[in-house]
């Protein structure tokens, strides 16, 4: 079958896609984005976390041909790569200088995760940081370092736009 999809803002057409393959399949094997990470294949550890036209989904339980005609978004997608240097996005820069990536794994997933988040929710409590990311799995951190970018990513977010 043929998929044809956009993907992190540009259109892609995948062709001789197994009526079986999960969308995480064609990411990383097929379009060749390594970011969503394959780890439970059962949509229980959040390792693999996009977008699927606007809302996180687990890209393991996603058959291929279910993203034709849809826009998914990555890990990479979040990224400006438009710009002469491109430059990662306020919540990866965040994981990144809070010390939120060990083996990164999961990263990619928590950081889909805390965008999703951010974007509903600029100021989170701890609470609710925890709740979101509920289904996320890291088998490295005590998640310390990673409630931290969260609540960077959310400061600076704040402090962006001002005052509220």
């Amino acid at each position: 079958m043929r998929v044809t999809t956009t993907l992190n803002g540009t259109k892609h057409v995948v062709d001789d896609v197994w009526e079986g393959e999960s969308l995480l399949y064609l990411l990383r094997e097929r379009v060749g984005l390594p970011g969503s990470k394959n780890a439970c294949e059962q949509g229980e550890c959040g390792s693999c976390t996009v977008y699927l036209d606007g809302l996180p989904s687990c890209a393991c339980l996603v058959a291929a041909g279910q993203v034709n005609g849809r826009e998914v978004t990555t890990v990479e997608g979040l990224a400006d790569n438009t710009a002469e240097e491109p430059a990662l996005h306020p919540v990866q820069q965040a994981f990144l200088e809070c010390g939120a990536v060990q083996c990164g794994f999961c990263t990619p997933g928590l950081i889909v995760s805390t965008h999703d988040l951010l974007a509903r929710n600029p100021e989170p409590s701890d609470p609710e940081i925890r709740e979101a990311l509920a289904g996320n799995l890291c088998r490295c951190t005590g998640y310390e370092k990673i409630l931290d970018a969260v609540r960077l990513a959310a400061q600076r977010g704040t402090d962006e736009q001002g005052d509220r």
